[in-house]
């Protein structure tokens, strides 16, 4: 392969610290708030998932682009992030069933990335000194320059970004003659839950992520689910208004990620931005009610607060994060409505947390056989 000398590049972080690397090819600057994903695998799927919503990835995998891309593995039509970081970037890749390589697929979108940043150096100071927006510049803006825009964009902590992601009609998802009918509020809904969800004989009707309950309601769904998203879930009082509605109707509900969120406020119990999130497909999560370890894929950077919830006389913790305690599950005492801070869908993996959209499933049936008792 012939080598060819590619253009510098940096990424800027927000208290003027500086990495150095090189552009992959496609010029310009993107901003966003940096953060890290530990996953050896699955770069596609972290690239598309809306939860990442303004945010700069930085990948831990020192091999990105290796495996091409493939239609089949995003989770939305397009890609989320606002930038990658990486080491070794691929602009070859060795996979049969790959369908184009990573570059060919950047330049369509014009996502900036710089590679060949010590991103074991980068991770590092991410943990030491917390999220922080930064800035991926690849075509020679002057760093003074940089600075002055970078300090013009919003913190994440009070950003709502559902709004961004969310469709702005209502579609159907799953066979249309399926047992169960689930209607879901897109705060950034990832297609594989979708997928889990009509594979457990499930339709579902996916609604804007402002959708009044009474339109919700019209559609007679035996189940609501609140998917995730990117953001701030505190500036989303509508969703969460409507989440009290849903818990309000005593069909079963559950909630993932923003959802579990969206559920902890609508029971009054705060949330607040992480000093780092969790981002991964390696996150331990001990489960209380059966005593069983899970390893998860996570994807937040938000958390309900654990004081508030435990002495809250309706709610009780069902997981938690093995690394540092924080609330990865909770449900209600008096209703049938459950949610986790993980992804219980994840693609690639792992599949320790599928059997939670059983879960719902069986919530589902149960209150069905009550309904014709």
């Amino acid at each position: 392969m012939k080598y060819t000398t590619r253009p510098q590049a940096l990424l800027l972080l927000a208290d003027g610290t500086i990495f150095y690397g090189k552009s992959i090819g496609i010029s310009g600057k993107t901003f966003g708030e940096v953060c890290f994903n530990t996953g050896m695998t699955g770069y596609q799927e972290i690239f598309t998932d809306p939860s990442y919503f303004g945010q700069i990835m930085v990948a831990t995998n020192p091999h990105i682009g290796n495996y091409g891309v493939n239609a089949n593995e995003v989770e939305a039509d397009k890609i989320m992030i606002s930038g990658l970081v990486c080491k070794n970037f691929s602009f070859t890749h060795s996979r049969p069933d790959s369908e184009s390589n990573l570059y060919d697929y950047f330049e369509k979108e014009n996502l900036i990335c710089i590679s060949d940043v010590d991103t074991r150096a980068l991770v590092s100071y991410i943990r030491d000194n917390g999220a922080q927006n930064a800035v991926i510049c690849t075509d020679g803006t002057p760093v003074e320059e940089l600075k002055t825009l970078l300090a013009k964009v919003p913190d994440m902590k009070g950003l709502e970004l559902a709004s961004t992601v969310s469709v702005t009609e209502p579609y159907f998802f799953g066979a249309e003659n399926a047992t169960y009918k689930i209607a879901a509020l897109d705060l950034g809904i990832k297609r594989n839950i979708l997928r889990n969800l009509a594979k457990r004989d499930c339709y579902i009707k996916v609604f804007p992520y402002n959708t009044p309950f009474e339109d919700l309601k019209a559609f007679n769904p035996d189940g609501y689910f609140l998917s995730n998203g990117p953001g701030d879930p505190e500036p989303l009082t509508e969703v969460i208004e409507t989440a009290k509605q849903m818990i309000a109707s005593d069909k079963p509900v559950f909630g993932i990620c923003l959802g579990h969120q969206i559920i902890g406020l609508a029971n009054g119990v705060s949330t607040y931005k992480m000093f780092n999130g969790h981002r991964g497909i390696n996150h331990p999560v001990m489960n209380i009610l059966t005593g069983k370890g899970e390893i998860t894929s996570q994807n937040h950077g938000f958390a309900v607060n654990r004081e508030e919830l435990e002495k809250h006389p309706d709610l009780e913790i069902t997981h938690y994060h093995i690394n540092d305690n924080t609330v990865a599950g909770m449900r209600m005492k008096s209703k049938s409505c459950f949610s986790v801070q993980y992804h219980p869908e994840a693609s690639p993996g792992p599949h320790d947390a599928e059997y939670l959209f059983d879960e719902f499933v069986a919530n589902i049936e149960k209150a069905k056989s009550l309904q014709t008792v």
